[in-house]
């Protein structure tokens, strides 16, 4: 840990070197929040509706507002997540510094999990922020508590693959851009192929992103769900090791 905590730190202090880490933050919280308003308003216009009184039971802030809004929040990290990871190995190599990192003392592994890390505390303070939207909510209505902190689980695990992934793509190529296009497009068929698989239980079933995040939206954590987030990340810092090992000894 005394190996990765001088790379987390250096990249964690290069994200707000820049204004990126600025804008991102910015963006996310004020695309979260716009929605949670859109989903609330809309919430207590059904709730003023005498023509869903029938369905007083399904009217409740879980299925109305904080599961739309989770939902909106998987969206949104499908499309930033990659301009977040798009630099952490890239731009090593075009600033010419990967060859010092490559061929420095330190582990390889060390580096990768390093960068990682600085990756997912920066998803960590996006998520808490957008989490002042849900804390408004609780203090002046009364949601479910559990499916709260589930979901909350959800999108960390959720996010941290995509980083995973993302700094795969960003271990195959010098261009920021070519690597945020490849985790995006990465990212977008994990997403789809949900969506091309209407039978549940089937392969492409399982390989969805989404399809093991839905649960966590309904205050459900499955161990089917967090081993399949696991391996993810596992399989994202494998291939992104790999990737950079076979480029160590060309």
């Amino acid at each position: 840990m005394n190996s990765i905590y001088p790379i987390l730190k250096r990249e964690f202090k290069s994200y707000f070197a820049s204004p990126l880490a600025y804008i991102i933050i910015v963006v996310f919280q004020g695309i979260s929040a716009w929605f949670f308003f859109l989903y609330l308003k809309g919430f207590l216009h059904i709730q003023l509706d005498p023509g869903f009184q029938l369905q007083r039971g399904e009217l409740n802030l879980n299925n109305l507002v904080l599961a739309p809004y989770f939902g909106t929040i998987t969206l949104v990290l499908l499309i930033i997540i990659p301009l977040i990871t798009m630099r952490l190995l890239a731009d090593e190599r075009k600033s010419y510094t990967a060859e010092l990192l490559f061929t420095s003392p330190i582990k390889l592994r060390t580096i990768i999990l390093g960068k990682y890390l600085a990756a997912v505390i920066l998803l960590i303070i996006m998520l808490t922020l957008s989490s002042i939207n849900v804390f408004v909510l609780m203090v002046h209505g009364n949601p479910d508590i559990g499916a709260i902190m589930s979901g909350y689980i959800g999108l960390f695990l959720l996010g941290a693959s995509f980083l995973a992934i993302g700094l795969f793509a960003s271990s195959l190529t010098d261009n920021q851009l070519i690597a945020a296009v490849i985790s995006f497009g990465v990212l977008l068929v994990l997403w789809l192929v949900g969506a091309m698989s209407p039978v549940d239980g089937s392969i492409l079933g399982y390989i969805s992103v989404i399809n093991h995040f839905e649960p966590f939206g309904k205050g459900i954590i499955g161990i089917k769900d967090l081993v399949y987030y696991g391996s993810l990340i596992y399989l994202g810092l494998f291939l992104a090791h790999t990737a950079l090992e076979s480029e160590r000894w060309r």
